[in-house]
């Protein structure tokens, strides 16, 4: 059998105290080699449009003389490494979806999170690419309306009955973009508007058609006819964008049914 060959990374980060830490936990991970380091933006541009490969990069977001974001941004017509953000700030989780960055890690780095870390950029490997995987389900998801319309509801869930300061008024299910569950109340959030229902999210699901309402999280189900895009994420969540461009984010548990729902369109 053939040696198999060490995860080749490269660690960009202003900070040298940084730099070190991460070269630390590499050290103790095996299958993993630093090829080398890069103290700024530049450099790591540099490194990254030559001749040296790397599969993975821990890449700091703050920098003195590019970010993060602007270094993938100076290589993004190449073909780049799986990247992992590096940040003191939560902030940058986002952008660093839009990124394709496939993990980010806030400092001061916890071991357990680092470990976790690179178990997924791992798995992302020998599923070749995060890129690929993401441009198979985004494909998947423009072709299903020519594939398979969305059914209309169930019979009896076809709308929400309502009560607020003593009127009565109906919302249809089919102006839901998602419903997101609060204690003992469900909010249905519709273009531009919210309405609370005193209901469990359990409740409503039993009535809701399930090839329409795809529950995501513990406490969120969306309207699939409003979702624009998904992305994986760690540790096989997904990053879901509908097309009013709210942000939503599945957990694990709900992994295997968004798979379902996705293989619905797969040809």
């Amino acid at each position: 059998m053939a040696p198999v060959e060490p995860i080749r990374t490269l660690i960009v980060d202003d900070e040298p105290l940084a730099r070190r830490r991460l070269g630390q936990l590499l050290a103790a991970a095996p299958g993993y080699v630093v090829a080398g380091e890069c103290s700024n933006g530049t450099e790591a541009v540099a490194w990254l449009e030559g001749e040296a490969g790397v599969d993975l990069v821990f890449l700091d977001v703050q920098m003195p003389d590019l970010s993060g974001l602007e270094v993938l941004q100076r290589v993004r017509g190449r073909s780049l490494p799986l990247v992992v953000f590096v940040t003191a700030y939560d902030q940058y989780t986002l952008q660093a979806f839009e990124a394709r960055a496939i993990d980010y890690l806030l400092k001061p780095l916890d071991p357990d999170r680092f470990t976790a870390c690179l178990a997924h950029a791992r798995h992302m490997l020998d599923q070749r690419s995060a890129h690929q995987t993401r441009h198979h389900l985004t494909a998947l998801l423009r072709a299903w309306p020519q594939q398979e319309p969305a059914p209309a509801p169930a019979p009896g869930a076809d709308q929400f009955l309502l009560k607020h300061q003593g009127r009565l008024y109906f919302v249809k299910a089919d102006q839901v973009l998602y419903l997101e569950s609060k204690g003992n109340y469900v909010t249905l959030h519709t273009p531009g508007q919210q309405h609370l229902l005193r209901t469990t999210l359990s409740q409503l699901e039993g009535k809701l058609n399930s090839r329409v309402f795809l529950r995501i999280h513990r406490s969120v189900i969306v309207n699939s006819a409003y979702i624009k895009e998904l992305r994986p994420w760690s540790h096989g969540e997904y990053l879901i964008t509908l097309h009013d461009d709210t942000h939503l984010t599945s957990s694990r548990s709900y992994t295997q049914d968004i798979q379902r729902f996705l293989q619905r369109f797969a040809s």
